[in-house]
């Protein structure tokens, strides 16, 4: 044979064994559950579980967190490749494709600098923290008085716990102040006790020690890259926090608030505007960068399709990292496409430091979380102030809210 001839021959069988190579890198992103970890500073890793979907030839993602499945739906892969776009939160994650899985960063973008993860992910690993279960030796079910302690010593959160255990295996979430650490999933093995939870902006891991059934102890709360806290709990019944409608004021001899922000096309809305007048009307104060106002977002929406129609307006003031108007608008947009969103969403320009929200507004005597509703009767009186939200991974808590939010509304709307 000539040498021609074999130089084709040898070509060929190149092209052949690179195409088959990349073929099967892209195949190994394959369908169904994955297990993946993120990397802290001290080295501990949050571990969570997402699956692999295929839909109308296109390769998504949903992020399982107990009961909750965080539906992602921008996948790019390439030969050896696979990044992922979060839907909210302005993060993404960043892999190659290698033998057994993915290795890549988690990537969150803040207003003037980038931070991440170290990102492991192996694929047909249904397990969350261990293959195999060790029989727990208590039970967590009920309701904790929790404290959250600071490294420092400075921050104190109180907070209640609330889980459900089914064998091993543990789901629930904390309430506090503020709001709730949204849907924590995890196991019990021995007395040992491992939650965790990823969305795209949370990445949280939480351990303790059960020394029986009534007394957590030796809790380590990691979140994100180099966050540790202490946390302890104690099993009662009757904890409670306090009303979310007592934390946040006007300042004395206040009864409105006012305002003049851009819209998402850059034109200025007021509660002056004519939309507004003889109008209950809902102030919500949220960003893209927060899970609670998320959920808020999601209900939000669903009630003002079902109200607006009856003299109920909805106006959200987005507090954003940055004041770069694009930059805002761009992650706003997100999220209102995100929940189908059809109310008012304004740029305010100011960042989501809790100072900037009091000089945004002057009248408030107080701001102590994102998302708080100020809900404002047709005179244009403030009537209620909502701190935080407690999502629906909260069960019953989030029912409750529903139904007083709701009957108060209805209660404005039947005043003359």
């Amino acid at each position: 044979m000539n040498k021609p001839i074999l130089k084709v021959i040898y070509l060929l069988i190149l092209v052949i064994m690179v195409i088959a190579c990349k073929t099967k890198k892209t195949s190994d992103f394959k369908k169904g559950v994955w297990r993946a970890t993120l990397k802290t500073e001290s080295g501990a890793e949050i571990p969570f579980n997402f699956e692999v979907i295929d839909s109308a030839g296109k390769k998504m993602i949903d992020i399982i967190n107990g009961k909750e499945k965080f539906r992602v739906n921008e996948v790019t892969i390439t030969t050896d490749s696979v990044n992922i776009q979060m839907p909210l939160f302005d993060s993404e994650i960043k892999t190659v494709i290698k033998a057994g899985g993915l290795s890549g960063k988690w990537i969150k973008h803040l207003a003037k600098k980038d931070v991440s993860m170290s990102f492991e992910a192996e694929p047909d690993a249904s397990w969350r923290f261990f293959k195999a279960d060790v029989p727990p030796t208590n039970t967590l079910s009920n309701r904790w008085s929790s404290t959250f302690i600071s490294a420092d010593g400075k921050d104190t959160t109180m907070a209640i716990g609330e889980f459900q255990q089914e064998g091993a295996k543990i789901s629930g979430t904390f309430l506090t102040n503020t709001g709730d650490y949204r849907f924590l999933e995890g196991t019990i093995s021995g007395n040992k006790l491992y939650l965790s939870c990823f969305d795209g902006s949370h990445a949280f891991l939480f351990i303790g020690k059960l020394q029986n059934d009534t007394i957590i102890t030796d809790g380590k709360f990691y979140s994100g890259f180099s966050s540790i806290d202490n946390w302890t709990a104690k099993k009662d019944d009757k904890a409670i926090l306090p009303d979310a409608y007592s934390l946040t004021k006007l300042k004395p001899n206040y009864q409105k608030i006012d305002f003049s922000f851009p819209d998402m096309n850059g034109n200025k809305v007021s509660l002056s505007d004519a939309k507004y007048k003889n109008k209950v009307v809902i102030v919500q104060f949220l960003g893209s960068w927060c899970p609670n106002c998320m959920d808020e977002t999601a209900y939000l929406s669903s009630f003002y399709k079902k109200y607006k129609t009856r003299g109920v307006e909805i106006i959200g003031l987005a507090y954003e990292r940055s004041t770069d108007f694009k930059k805002s608008q761009k992650n706003i947009q997100r999220l209102r496409d995100r929940f189908g969103v059809t109310y008012n969403t304004l740029i305010t320009g100011y960042t989501n430091d809790k100072q900037e929200v009091l000089k945004s507004l002057p009248m408030l005597n107080n701001f102590m979380a994102f998302p708080t509703t100020i809900i404002i009767d047709k005179r244009g009186d403030v009537r209620k102030i909502h701190t935080g939200f407690n999502g629906p991974g909260t069960g019953e808590h989030y029912a409750e809210f529903v139904n007083e939010f709701e009957k108060t509304i209805n209660d404005l709307l039947a005043e003359k």
